[in-house]
């Protein structure tokens, strides 16, 4: 049942990610993890962040297989805070200081 939540909270996380960078690119930002073509591929983007999702609880899994629960536990717990804090972060960003043309 904790798995579950655990899980839970990495998929909110990423989901969570995908929208705030999402939102950076919408307002002029650059990406810095990623390319910003990959980014604004929304299809390719959304799959990264379901990969990163599914290798998350199979890393989990394979801790669960092997009797290291604690590692396990820890996995989701990690992946969960770094996406939240990444999120974060893109949310608390201004955007983009763009330049204007004089006529």
């Amino acid at each position: 049942r904790e798995n579950l939540w655990l899980f839970a909270g990495v998929g909110a996380a990423r989901a969570l990610d995908y929208a705030s960078t999402l939102n950076v690119r919408a307002r002029g930002r650059k990406e810095i993890l990623l390319t910003n073509g990959v980014v604004d591929n929304r299809p390719l983007f959304g799959g990264i962040e379901a990969a990163a999702t599914l290798a998350s609880v199979g890393a989990s899994y394979l801790f669960h297989k092997t009797g290291h629960h604690r590692l396990e536990r820890w996995t989701s717990i990690v992946h969960f805070t770094v996406g939240t804090i990444g999120a974060v972060r893109n949310y608390s960003l201004g955007s983009a200081h763009r330049v204007s043309a004089s006529p």
